[in-house]
């Protein structure tokens, strides 16, 4: 079992504080990933976890006891990070090893925990070599092997794919994601790519300015973007945002009008806005569909054509750009008119302080 509890975790520098109170659970066996945008503060937690960094308040529990004041070797905590870190003069057994034989394990016992992450990572046939006879991807299972052999009771990744390229990245992510379900390990992985995130992570920490900005799982943050920030950050391409005013609202939801003069009504809570405030309306590329007659009529005026998909970016008009997902097959002429519908249960609407406006309640009422 292997379970993290933060509690009111703080993190100051002199008087600028970078972690503004964390409290989070880490679930035994989970894969959650921090990410975020550069500063965000995702590092400095995960180095706090390690023992790395000191905790200035707050609470750190490893299974139910509190570690702040362990010392990092003593947690039981095992961290990779962006730089493989490999000594150039040993070996690969030797650098899987060494933190075993500092330990003073034997050395059959060493041999044998060598072995078996040697075998869990494919890297058998390349004992015997040292680390510039390897290729990155190689480099990168070396030093998770170094963390493997110690048998920790949670893994720590700080964004350990940085460095490769970007169909190494892909096979890497693929080989992590079938390494956790093969150790049934506990993993807190750090990162900046939002596909790193979704296509690895159980759970998934929206890091911003030093605090969460939400937590869920992947689909969660993708089907219900607790704000604004959450809603730009985790997609590819960007969900478009648009300002809009609210026309009325009723047991139908809020209904609002658009850029270019058509409305839509969106199932979901006005709350206390009055008719007239001024909202943004969130839509994904990816639902947004061109058709002979829609809400959006606009000119075609870039493609990014990426084989099994195409982005098209529309001008619709009051210096306001839509870009739309379609098939890899969409033949649409650029410098165009095309008409654009969107369906309004996909969209999202959000406040002026950013947050989102709550579905409708079960009682179909506003």
């Amino acid at each position: 079992m292997a379970e993290l509890k933060m509690r009111g975790v703080r993190k100051s520098y002199g008087g600028v504080e970078v972690i503004k109170g964390v409290d989070l659970d880490v679930g035994d066996r989970e894969f959650v990933v921090f990410v975020g945008p550069s500063g965000c503060g995702k590092s400095t937690l995960l180095r706090m976890i390690a023992g790395l960094e000191k905790i200035t308040s707050g609470e750190l529990l490893l299974d139910g006891a509190r570690i702040n004041e362990v010392d990092p070797s003593e947690r039981g905590l095992a961290m990779v990070f962006q730089s493989y870190a490999l000594y150039p003069h040993m070996t690969v057994a030797d650098n899987m090893g060494f933190a075993l034989k500092i330990a003073g394990l034997p050395v059959t016992e060493r041999d044998a925990k060598v072995k078996a992450a040697a075998d869990v990572l494919q890297l058998s046939h390349l004992l015997g070599r040292r680390p510039k006879e390897l290729s990155g991807g190689q480099r990168q299972r070396v030093a998770i092997g170094r963390a493997i052999v110690r048998q920790p009771k949670v893994f720590l990744f700080d964004e350990p794919l940085s460095n490769l390229d970007a169909a190494l990245r892909v096979n890497m992510r693929l080989e992590l994601m079938q390494l956790h379900e093969r150790l049934a390990a506990t993993i807190v992985y750090v990162t900046h790519d939002q596909t790193e995130a979704m296509t690895m992570a159980d759970k998934i920490v929206v890091l911003n300015g030093g605090t969460i900005e939400q937590v869920g799982s992947p689909l969660d943050l993708y089907a219900r973007p607790a704000n604004v920030f959450v809603a730009g950050f985790i997609g590819s391409p960007k969900m478009n945002m648009l300002p809009v005013r609210i026309l009325s609202a009723n047991r139908d939801g809020v209904a609002v009008a658009l850029p270019g003069g058509s409305s839509v009504v969106v199932p979901v809570e006005a709350g206390a806005r009055a008719p007239n405030s001024e909202l943004l309306l969130g839509i994904r590329p990816e639902h947004i569909r061109i058709a002979d007659a829609g809400q959006f009529k606009g000119e075609a005026v870039l493609a990014e054509r990426l084989g099994g998909l195409t982005i098209l970016h529309a001008d619709i008009g009051e210096r306001t750009r839509l870009v739309v997902q379609t098939e890899g097959i969409d033949t649409t002429p650029l410098h165009s008119p095309i008409a654009m519908q969107i369906d309004p249960s996909r969209c999202h609407l959000f406040g002026a302080d950013g947050r989102a406006l709550a579905p409708l309640s079960k009682t179909g009422t506003v």
